[in-house]
């Protein structure tokens, strides 16, 4: 069951209503079930409209049917309104998968197919993602992600409501992800607790991007504006564990009937004062308005820039123990008995026998450094005081032979794709901000293409590393989580970042896997650095992508 709720099966969900696996037994595409209103809020019912599905029905497959003679179908998890979800395995990949199935006749497969591809060319790691989309042998089924390891947010916000920080982190990502898709015309309108998983690093997965709606026959006048209410009812659930509804939702608790739409922290003791705005910010509606009268958020792209410009909300300080206290001595018991002896002290500090000879030791140590530290100061004073004695190597030159192989501290990374659309990745679930933080367990991803040479699009991508000043530079270590084609180049001119490939010039080269060392046949004195990928491999899940965990520069 823990597989089930955490797997990205982006129709099983109960907005409200009965587990939709539980009422796979009845609901069929006849009049009954095919006519209810499906939404994540009140308000969806007015902003969305549900097309219902009418004289079609599921497809009749069964546990081990296999599609494409790959994708064997293992359980069952919804059955409703014409169309079934399933997890199945790839069994080219060996791989668990997510698979919706729909009879090629349905009235909404066209709007399905459409929806699936065009997420599939988002390629955005912070949804969950589109594999394929088929139409095959009177079927058509669309195959996506299993993340057996992440957690929906319906248990999560069950368990009680979220601290600070992390209903900020939430808001942040969620509203970010929404932006970048709707940038790229897609919507989601049906985004809930049962649409966003957590995964183990803290990070937020938004699944049924379009697809959702698509399948629900979901439509919207103002899908931004839809989508950026149903943030806000998340943070809002996030921060006081009630839904911002009079209905109960999602495990969780409506609002007190009548009473309207309150701020957070009027729910709730000890909210955060800028968090229960900015959610009241994202639900205005019905006259409701945000506590200090800001302009209301209606678009993802306006909610994620307020968030970004609240001040920072730092995570909570860890717990630390308190040491057990020190034993003390037991009473003799009640009626006689001997007591029990307290701890035998130990002896001050260096007064034991190897104390004492230590504390020798240290003073003819220390009484040597002194003798030597003179002698050597005297020496330095008569050499300068004779101006004509040649010295054997000059202080540049030594200070230039000690600094050989040493940390060159990076001031900022930059994203670098010249022959693209000028961005890579350079925020949200894989920033390139992640290439040198100093942890190995994140790191910063291109977007996915075709084959390994980027699907004929471009040459390369790649991440600009800025040293903050023209400085030394003996060696870049890159850690590489698959196996890319690299260059190393350094920039011809520091006076700016340059902005082409025509500003680089290449210095190092190779092609592996791991900790990649990049090492020019001689140093370089650059203040930019440039890290060309210039060939992709596979990824685990059957993607092509190039992903660096650390980046290091030594003198």
């Amino acid at each position: 069951m823990a597989e089930r709720s955490t797997a990205a099966v982006d129709v099983a969900d109960n907005s409200g209503e009965q587990p939709l696996t539980a009422a796979a037994g009845k609901a069929t595409t006849d009049g009954a079930a095919a006519d209810k209103k499906v939404s994540t809020h009140k308000d969806t019912q007015r902003a969305g409209h549900e097309s219902p599905a009418r004289d079609a029905q599921p497809p009749e497959l069964h546990s081990g049917h296999k599609l494409a003679r790959r994708y064997r179908l293992e359980e069952c998890v919804t059955r409703l309104e014409g169309f079934s979800s399933w997890r199945a395995v790839d069994e080219k990949l060996r791989r668990a998968v997510g698979v919706h199935l729909l009879p090629a006749d349905h009235p909404r497969a066209r709007p399905v197919l459409a929806a699936a591809r065009s997420a599939a060319l988002l390629g955005d790691p912070r949804f969950v993602q589109v594999l394929d989309a088929v139409e095959e042998n009177d079927l058509v089924y669309v195959v996506h992600e299993w993340l057996p390891d992440a957690t929906e947010l319906t248990p999560i916000l069950a368990a009680g409501p979220m601290e600070p920080h992390e209903a900020y982190q939430l808001a942040n990502q969620v509203s970010q992800a929404m932006a970048a898709a709707h940038r790229e015309g897609l919507a989601h309108l049906r985004l809930n607790p049962g649409s966003v998983l957590r995964t183990g690093t803290g990070q937020y997965r938004i699944r049924g991007l379009a697809v959702m709606a698509a399948l629900r026959g979901i439509t919207s006048e103002h899908p931004q504006r839809t989508d950026t209410e149903a943030i806000g009812a998340l943070l809002y659930a996030a921060l006081t564990q009630r839904w911002p509804y009079e209905n109960d939702a999602h495990g969780l608790s409506g609002l007190p009937k009548g009473l309207g739409l309150i701020a957070p922290d009027q729910v709730r003791a000890g909210v955060h004062r800028g968090l229960s705005e900015l959610a009241m910010r994202a639900l205005v509606n019905d006259g409701a308005t945000a506590s200090r009268q800001e302009q209301p958020c209606t678009t993802p792209e306006e909610l994620s820039k307020a968030v970004a410009a609240m001040p920072r909300i730092r995570p909570p300080e860890p717990d630390f123990a308190t040491p057990p206290a020190y034993p003390r001595a037991q009473t003799s018991p009640r009626g006689g008995g001997p007591a029990q002896p307290l701890p035998v002290a130990p002896p001050p500090p260096l007064q034991s026998r190897t104390g004492r000879a230590l504390k020798w030791s240290v003073s003819a140590l220390l009484i040597a450094a002194l003798g030597l530290g003179s002698w050597q100061l005297a020496d330095t004073l008569l050499e300068d005081g004779q101006p004509d004695k040649p010295r054997t190597q000059s202080s540049s030159d030594d200070a230039s032979r000690r600094a050989d192989g040493q940390p060159v501290r990076i001031e900022d990374v930059k994203d670098f794709d010249p022959q693209g659309d000028g961005e890579e990745k350079a925020g949200g679930f894989h920033a390139v901000r992640f290439s040198h933080d100093g942890n190995p367990a994140t790191f910063w991803s291109t977007n996915r293409y075709n084959s390994a040479d980027f699907g004929g699009l471009k040459s390369g991508v790649g991440i600009i590393v800025d040293l903050g000043k023209k400085q030394r530079v003996g060696e870049v270590k890159v850690t590489f989580l698959n196996e890319v084609s690299v260059q190393l180049m350094t920039a011809k001119d520091d006076s700016s970042m340059p902005t082409d490939l025509s500003g680089f010039k290449k210095v190092a080269e190779a092609e592996e896997k791991g900790e990649v060392s990049l090492k020019p046949k001689k140093p370089q004195e650059t203040r930019y650095v440039l890290i060309w990928l210039t060939k992709l491999t596979q990824t685990e899940e059957g993607e092509y992508r190039g992903r660096i965990s650390e980046i290091q520069v030594t003198s």
